[in-house]
């Protein structure tokens, strides 16, 4: 039995995955789909009718191509690898944006690609403009602004601006959203489709707006020319500008593009111009040259056709739904203006709830306060009350007590009226008994000089008797014992002239007269300086008592007036001075 060698079967289906602007999708191939096919399965999943500006995009070595519509996928130099992938992107731009993109996701794809390209710097864009796309882009994408919901910060996740502009000035991630949020916040009411419309509009007329570049050089050796393929024509650059081209060759003056190898041909439709001829060194690049040149002349003839039908019918059913969608949206701003009306009656409906709530809830407890006041006021009435009777109470024994001190200080003034009466007459006492004591003391004096004269005449006649004596005692002798003496005890000595009289009881009974006159003056002055002591005192205490009834009406008074008490009446030293001044003189006495 001979083993016959099997071939390996072909796979009759391959994977391919196509990355749009906004998402990945994996389809599952036929072998012998042609690039049509794929693009047609892609366009439909899409949604898409436009399907003349876009195409599917491969890379192979170190450029990249567009997928063909004519030959079959695996025949063409797409990567072998499963599954294959292609970028669903725009491959020709339209002139004026707003006339020729009919549908909204093919507005939504060219804004997504023109964006990302803006971002990645393959379109110049100066700051001003950059801000002004980004807030439109922010427009497109969060709505209408909301100072509410849309915090500082909400754009920080964002990338919004080239980071040429951003590197280009000292501003912080802060700064620019606030840049970017004034503009945003100017675009309120502005659709999704209108705000990536607005930034197409802008974009457009920008200067590398649906520009291809490609290297090529004017002759064999120099390589310092670009080419710049868009929906105006060629244009040929400096390597080191894209913006401004050195020349131009429009679509409408071009009669003929051709390339042989390396070499193509500009043949301008004026047979006066020259040819311009210039090379590139790659094929491949020759002939994605070429394609996106036919595509873009075909789209500009086509443009200054009538439109088919296809595009009429497209345009139609698209102002037929930008009129229902802005019907729709009118409909839907009124619900939106009627809601918000709703929610801002709601909240004022809900705040003056709240409000007439804590006015309740501030009555009740206004309430309570008013009734806890009430009850208090009506115990501190009552306290006033019981008060008020403690203090008629009280008015009554000061009055009482008031009329017994008047009572007492009418008997006080009497007391010390007859006080006064006293010491007057104590006073008089003293300046009789100070004269009397005067006339006594003169008299004593008086009889203390008689007293002195007897005793000398005493003596006088002692010394005369003794002188007599002497003289007369031899005769004395001679007779018998002389008799005694008379009583009384007079010497009459005679010798018929001279007679003596001694009284010797009259000077004894002067002497013990003027002792017991002393003795008895000197009884009445301990009497007197007793009585002045005992007058003194009872006015002293007179004084204390008066004072201590003064104090004791003024705080009598005060406790019945609510005052505070007040220090005791303090009699001027004026009024004491009288009564010091005759103590005094009492105390000399």
């Amino acid at each position: 039995m001979s083993i016959l060698g099997l071939k390996k079967k072909q796979p009759k289906t391959f994977k391919v995955k196509v990355i749009t602007m906004d998402a990945e999708m994996e389809f599952s191939c036929e072998v012998k789909w042609k690039g049509k096919d794929l693009f047609d399965l892609v366009c439909r999943t899409v949604g898409l009718r436009e399907t003349w500006f876009f195409g599917l995009r491969y890379t192979v070595k170190d450029t990249y191509a567009w997928l063909k519509t004519e030959k079959r996928v695996l025949d063409q130099e797409v990567p072998k690898d499963s599954p294959i992938t292609f970028h669903f992107l725009a491959k020709f731009f339209p002139e004026k944006v707003e006339e020729e993109l009919v549908q909204e996701i093919t507005q939504h794809l060219f804004f997504l690609q023109v964006k990302k390209q803006i971002l990645d710097e393959e379109i110049f864009c100066s700051p001003e403009a950059s801000v002004l796309l980004a807030s439109y882009a922010v427009q497109a994408k969060y709505g209408d602004y909301e100072p509410n919901f849309h915090k500082p910060g909400f754009l920080a996740q964002d990338e919004l601006l080239p980071k040429r502009v951003l590197m280009q000035y000292q501003m912080t991630a802060d700064m620019w959203e606030e840049k970017i949020t004034a503009w945003y916040a100017e675009h309120r009411g502005i659709a999704r489709d209108e705000a990536e419309m607005d930034y197409l509009k802008i974009a457009q007329d920008l200067d590398m707006y649906g520009v291809s570049y490609f290297a090529i050089t004017q002759n064999k050796r120099d390589t310092d020319l670009l080419l710049g393929v868009d929906a105006q024509g060629l244009h040929i650059y400096s390597p080191n500008s894209k913006l401004n081209p050195n020349k131009s060759f429009p679509w409408s003056g071009i009669r003929n593009i051709s390339y042989s190898e390396k070499e193509f041909t500009i043949k301008p439709l004026d047979k006066k111009k020259d040819v311009f001829k210039f090379y590139s060194s790659q094929l491949r690049v020759n002939k994605l040259i070429l394609q996106l040149c036919i595509g873009n002349h075909d789209l500009f003839m086509r443009r200054r056709k009538v439109d088919s039908i296809e595009v009429q019918q497209m345009k139609s059913q698209a102002k037929e739904e930008k009129a229902r969608k802005k019907v729709e949206r009118q409909i839907l701003a009124r619900e939106k203006q009627m809601r918000e009306e709703a929610e801002r009656a709601k909240e004022e409906m809900e705040r003056r709830l709240f409000q007439l709530q804590d006015e309740a809830r501030l009555a009740n407890e206004a309430l309570l306060r008013s009734e806890e006041t009430a009850d208090l006021l009506a115990e501190k009435a009552q306290i006033a009350e019981e008060e008020a009777k403690l203090l008629a109470h009280k008015a009554a024994e000061a009055e009482q007590e008031r009329q017994r001190i008047e009572a007492t200080a009418l008997k006080t003034k009497e007391e010390k009226r007859l006080m006064e009466q006293k010491m007057r007459e104590a006073e008089q006492l003293a300046v009789k008994l100070v004269e009397q004591s005067e006339r006594r003391s003169k008299e004593a004096d008086h009889l203390k000089q008689d007293l002195t004269e007897a005793k000398d005449a005493e003596r006088r006649a002692k010394q005369k008797l003794l002188e007599i004596t002497k003289t007369s005692y031899p005769l004395i002798a001679a007779y018998s014992t002389p008799p005694p003496p008379p009583e009384g005890g007079d010497l009459a000595l005679g010798s018929g002239s001279m007679r003596i009289d001694f009284k010797d009881s009259d000077m004894k009974r002067l002497s013990m007269e003027i002792e017991r006159e002393r003795l008895e003056y000197v009884e009445k002055s301990k009497h007197l300086q007793d009585q002045l002591k005992e007058l003194k005192s009872e006015i002293e205490s007179l004084k204390l008592e008066e004072q201590q009834q003064q104090a004791g009406v003024y705080s009598l008074r005060n406790e019945a007036r609510g005052y505070p008490p007040e220090p005791p009446y303090m009699p001027h030293s004026n009024r004491n001075s009288a009564y010091m001044a005759q103590m005094a003189f009492f105390e000399e006495v």
